[in-house]
Formats: structure tokens, C-alpha cells, sequence
């Protein structure tokens, strides 16, 4: 995958001995404490962005940015970070090394006067991982065309608080919305907002010296801001919610990872073959509501409300996957990346691949290809298209109908596929268990509302099901 796996080298446990000339280095590590580590980050971030900032061209024309060092002009944010982190290491060190001495006199100076809670607080500051904007104006940032964004990044993240604020930060000067989940293993996002601030916000992610991610990690659709309710990003266990905790099932013991073209190629042998074919397997890992209206030709596509369910689904389903090839596939590639770690350390399969970039890598390529029908989006679109299938039927009149709209009863959060026509009669509910206690809930107190999973959607349906 694009993604690297070892963190950089401003996010590494460095450790200082102050009783020898305060030198850091790695074989001290346990003797710093947790505030030493992060007043030395904290040096290291200001030192990086005021050693970027000397290498700015005064020369350049108005409106313009761009960098100089060693000979070369830089026009990116991303270009110079790269450039400065890879070449310019020492440099760093020895600016970071004398601006963390400096803080330490100046805490040691301010201890005498502060209050044992005030010398509790610990500098946090994410500013040198803003992007300047002064040149850009706010109604570039707000309106006209736009885009949502769909990313993830696994690596090794130190402090997840500090990342998290430094992502709230970001999403509200750009004036972004969506989801970021942040945790010890990486990052997982879905933004939206103007085509200006999505790509301030690519190179920004691109440029930070943490992730140091490619463009090409991005996958893009076309929406904004308005795709989300709100901003919501938070600190969590896992990136994305498998229930298996990271240190027991690692990112790093997914299956082999195939491009859209390699992917398309065993699609295609697959559909080949047809009844003939019974030792592939093709797995959608997505849940239920997804794949019923888009998915794979020939496609075995588990009848799960949740990700969280997966690891049990295959508990329960080992046979089926016994000695047999399994070609993996989701939404942006994420899922697929602890679904096939999973199904591997089960050590039943012959072999396990997985579509990287997901089906939306998949559709950019293939827009007419082997997948048909909508692609599901966590946001309020529900979902995109690239093809015209429509796969799937209205919930009451069997019609051909693929636009969810979420349950009418107030308490449930199901989706429900019905076409004009039916709610036009008045079928607006998820099934006529939610529709009949929507008509009674205006007698209900809210103390006494159901359960919001308690309908016939969910009833009628095994939590894990049977598909061996």
C-alpha cells in the first residue's frame, strides 16, 4: 500500500539527559518523561516551520508562494516539507536541540512563581501545521464547486490528542465538514467543501511530516460541505471499527494488495469460469444496506449490519472460506485492510487479496466495468454512481428504486428504499412495525420510545447469518 508504515522521526520517543549537555538520543528513551517528550515535539515542530520559513522567496510576484533551498524552487507546501525533512534532518535537530534548551530555562525560571496546577499544563501547538491562507480569500473557501474526500492512513501515532486537535483546527479554517477518526494506529477521514480548501487540506496532510501521504491516497467525488451535518472529529481505539483491538490484529497482516487493473483481471477470469469457478471466492466486506444496492457481478455479499460483525460472520463461516481464494473488496479500501487480516489469521484460505483504493480506485478506472449499480457514501448523498444499474427494488412495491431516505419514525435510524409512489401513499417507514409506531409515538412519552434497532428490519434478520 501507498501508506507507510513507520512513523517519522518527529514523532519517535527522543529522549534527553540534561545532566550531559542535554544531547538527546535514543538509548535514553525510558528515562524522559511524557511531558519531556512532548516539549521536545513541540521544539521540533516550531523549528521545522521556521526553517521552512527562511527558505521563503522574498523575490516572488504578489499572490504567489514559492521556496528555495539547495540550488532548487519549491511552489508547494508539500515539495519544500519533503525536501526540508529529508535533507535538512541534522539541521533540524540542531535548531530543536537549542530551542528545547531554551524552554527548559525558561520553564525552570517561571516554576518558581507558578501554582503546582499551572505548571501542569503542556504546551500543544499545532499552528506550524496550518497552512498560511492570507492569500486565498474566505469566499474562495466557502463557496463554489466542490468535493468530498475519502482517506485513511495507518502509521504509528504517538499522541492521537494532539493530531485531533490539530485536524479540528484545520477542517474549521477551511471550513470543512465531515468525519475524522484519529487513534494510536493512524487516521480515517471523510471531508467536504470547496474545490479551494479540499486541496489546502490534500497538502496539508501530504506536507505533514507524520503522514507524509501522496495525493493519489485521496479519493474524490464530487459534493461539499453541505454533504455533512456538522465537523465531528474524534480520538478512537481503532480507525475503523472492527472490535478486535490493533496491537492483536495489525493492519500489516492484510492480503495482498491488487491495483484496480490486476482486480479487474481476476473479476474477469472469475465471470469466466462461472459454476465452474468453486475455489474463488469474490467478498464484498461492506454491510448489508451497501452492497443491496451496488456490488460486484457474482458477488458474496454477507447480510451484516455492522463491520463489527465481520470477525464473527467469518467465525462462523470457516468452511466456506476453506482453501479458497478470496478477493476482497469495500468502500475506500480500509475495511478490507483489518476484514483480510482477520480472515487470514484463521489460516484456512489459500490466499487472500484485497482491491486497493476500493471500489472508488475501482470505478475511476472502471466506470462501466464489473461493478454495478450505486456506490453507498457515509454522508448525506447516501450514495454515487458511475454506471446507471439499478440493482435494487422499493421496499414495498418491488419497483426498481435505489434512493435510501432514512426511516420517517423518529426513533429509528434504519434506511429504507421507497420510491415515490409509496411515500407518496404514506410508506415513509423503514417496515410497517416502525410505520405503526411512528402513528403512535405522539402518545408516547420519549422516556418510554422503543429501541431504535427494535423493528422488523432487525428482528426478522440473524444478527450473524449462516452462508456455509
Amino acid at each position: 500500500m501507498a501508506a507507510e508504515d513507520t512513523p517519522c522521526s518527529e514523532f519517535t520517543d527522543l529522549e534527553l539527559d540534561t545532566s550531559s549537555s542535554n544531547e538527546v538520543t535514543l538509548k535514553q528513551e525510558k528515562q524522559l518523561s511524557a511531558s519531556q517528550r512532548r516539549y521536545y515535539s513541540f521544539c521540533r515542530r516550531k523549528s521545522f516551520a521556521a526553517f521552512v520559513a527562511s527558505k521563503r522567496d522574498g523575490r516572488q510576484e504578489e499572490g504567489s508562494t514559492s521556496w528555495c533551498c539547495c540550488g532548487r524552487t519549491f511552489k508547494e507546501h508539500s515539495a519544500i516539507h519533503k525536501h526540508v525533512a529529508r535533507i535538512h534532518d541534522a539541521e533540524i535537530q540542531q535548531l530543536t536541540q537549542a530551542a528545547y534548551e531554551h524552554l527548559l530555562s525558561q520553564l525552570e525560571e517561571e516554576s518558581e512563581t507558578q501554582q503546582p496546577n499551572e505548571r501542569e499544563a503542556e504546551p500543544v501547538d499545532v499552528s506550524a501545521w496550518i497552512p498560511e491562507t492570507g492569500h486565498i480569500s474566505e469566499d474562495q473557501l466557502q463557496k463554489g464547486p466542490g468535493k468530498v474526500l475519502l482517506y485513511y492512513h495507518y502509521c504509528q501515532v504517538k499522541d492521537p490528542h494532539v493530531i485531533c486537535a490539530w485536524q479540528k483546527a484545520l477542517c474549521e479554517k477551511l471550513h470543512l465538514t465531515g468525519k475524522v477518526r484519529v487513534a494510536t494506529e493512524g487516521i480515517n477521514g471523510t471531508v467536504g467543501g470547496t474545490n479551494t480548501a479540499t486541496d489546502i487540506y490534500i497538502d496539508a496532510m501530504c506536507s505533514h511530516p507524520l503522514f507524509r501521504m501522496d495525493k493519489a491516497d485521496f479519493k474524490t467525488s464530487d459534493g461539499g460541505a453541505e454533504c455533512f451535518t456538522d465537523l465531528r472529529v474524534g480520538v478512537y481505539k481503532e480507525i475503523v471499527p472492527i472490535g478486535v483491538d490493533p496491537d492483536v490484529l495489525s493492519y500489516r497482516l492484510a492480503g495482498v494488495h491488487l491495483e484496480p487493473e490486476e482486480f479487474h483481471k481476476e473479476v474477469e477470469a472469475l465471470l469466466a469460469e462461472g459454476d465452474l469457478c468453486n475455489d474463488t471466492i469474490l467478498l464484498d466486506c461492506r454491510n448489508f444496506y451497501e452492497s443491496k444496492i451496488g456490488q460486484f457481478t457474482q458477488c458474496l455479499a454477507p447480510d451484516i449490519r455492522k463491520f463489527s460483525y465481520f470477525p464473527d460472520y467469518v467465525d462462523q463461516n470457516l468452511e466456506l472460506f476453506r482453501d479458497k481464494k478470496v478477493l476482497m473488496y469495500c468502500t475506500g479500501g480500509i475495511r478490507c485492510e483489518r476484514g483480510s487480516a482477520y480472515l487470514r489469521s484463521k489460516n484456512v484460505c489459500k490466499e487472500v487479496y484485497q482491491l486497493k483504493g476500493g471500489i472508488h480506485k475501482y470505478l475511476e478506472r472502471f466506470p462501466e466495468g464489473f461493478y454495478r449499480g450505486k456506490l453507498f457514501v457515509f454522508d448525506e448523498r447516501y450514495a454515487i454512481s458511475s454506471n446507471n444499474d439499478v440493482i435494487s427494488d422499493c421496499r414495498y412495491c418491488r419497483c426498481p428504486w435505489d434512493q435510501y431516505k432514512l426511516c420517517s419514525t423518529q426513533f429509528c435510524c434504519q434506511l429504507v428504499l421507497s420510491c415515490p409512489g409509496c411515500r407518496q401513499d404514506g410508506h415513509t417507514a423503514c417496515c410497517p412495525t416502525c410505520q405503526n409506531k411512528g402513528r403512535a409515538q405522539s402518545k408516547a412519552s420519549p422516556a418510554v420510545l422503543h429501541h431504535k434497532e427494535e423493528c422488523e428490519c432487525t428482528g426478522g434478520r440473524p444478527r450473524i447469518p449462516q452462508d456455509v
